[in-house]
């Protein structure tokens, strides 16, 4: 019987998925990823995170609870930072230990710190740390983690021309919804904005990209924006941005506002999300300026799908009518 790996499908999943499966599977441990989330996985991560947590932490905690008798071990690194001088949110830093404070019967969890603030030589002691469950080579670590981060670049560079993988939104997604983004007319194209794993989450955002299809709109998010790219235009804040998602999504927004290449903005924030009341404002002000228009879309547990569809219905109308007679529809909704 061979090891089994469990990868939950919450928080830095939907950034890193395709590289942590090919790494364990390289190493020949078998990966078993928690299905998309669902009411039952809502539920038992509610029931066991304590009630100050943002939304998609107690997603999360949802997926581990369902993985927990089914794997070996369960796969949560401590993400303190990805980028030289930068930080992660501190809710990825924190989550190993809120996991196993709040979830009993755990097996054993791997939370290998991650933190290349200061440089990127401790990625490799990290990538040895979590390969040492399973192979005695550092050799083989090694090799099993750079083929894993060839297929991953290659990954990130499909998405730059709208391809999302169906890992990430279910075997049953319609490919079109995002590979369709890419079009000579942007009078039709919507920024979706917001951390990935709201954005990427089709239950708990109650499926805003197929919504936003059936209205006939083209997509685009910030990670499809390449990361040089995103960061060149992030510099144009009066400080330097120090949390990664930050310079991502702000960056990104700021380059498509400014390239006229969107129509309409809406962002996706968990309720209660410090660093998105910073992000959100400097869009917003940025966007305003520009006569781009934006919403915002606040997410927890108790969201209601039909307050949601009423406002994408409005927000979408109002795009519509602004291709008509733009001077009489206010950029803010």
């Amino acid at each position: 019987m061979s090891v089994k790996v469990g990868l939950p499908r919450g928080m830095f999943y939907f950034d890193y998925f395709s590289l942590w499966k090919s790494f364990f599977n390289n190493l020949g441990v078998e990966v078993l990823i928690s299905p998309k989330t669902n009411k039952e996985i809502l539920d038992r991560g509610v029931n066991a995170c304590v009630d100050e947590s943002c939304l998609p932490v107690k997603v999360f905690h949802g997926h581990v609870d369902y993985l927990k008798d089914k794997v070996d071990y369960i796969f949560i690194p401590k993400i303190i930072s990805i980028h030289k001088r930068e930080y992660n949110c501190p809710k990825h830093l924190g989550l190993p230990d809120m996991v196993k404070n709040s979830i009993k019967g755990l097996p054993e969890i791997i939370d290998t710190e991650v933190n290349l603030r200061k440089s990127n030589k401790f990625l490799k002691k990290s990538i040895i740390e979590t390969g040492r469950y399973f192979e005695k080579s550092d050799r083989k670590i090694l090799n099993a983690f750079y083929d894993a981060l060839k297929q991953y670049n290659n990954y990130l560079k499909m998405m730059t021309t709208g391809f999302i993988s169906l890992d990430v939104l279910g075997k049953n997604a319609d490919m079109k919804v995002i590979k369709n983004i890419i079009r000579k007319d942007n009078n039709r194209r919507i920024l979706i904005l917001g951390h990935s794993y709201n954005i990427y989450d089709q239950y708990i955002n109650m499926e805003l990209v197929k919504k936003l299809k059936d209205f006939k709109f083209d997509l685009i998010t910030a990670e499809m924006i390449d990361e040089k790219k995103a960061r060149e235009y992030a510099k144009k804040l009066p400080k330097r941005m120090f949390w990664t998602h930050g310079q991502r999504i702000i960056g990104a927004a700021y380059y498509l506002i400014e390239e006229k290449s969107i129509s309409g903005i809406i962002y996706v924030s968990a309720f209660g999300c410090g660093l998105d009341s910073v992000f959100i404002d400097l869009i917003e002000r940025k966007a305003k300026k520009a006569k781009i228009p934006f919403t915002l879309l606040t997410i927890d547990e108790q969201t209601g799908e039909a307050g949601v569809n009423t406002r994408l219905e409005a927000f979408t109308d109002m795009l519509d009518w602004r291709l008509k007679d733009e001077s009489n529809f206010s950029t803010l909704w």
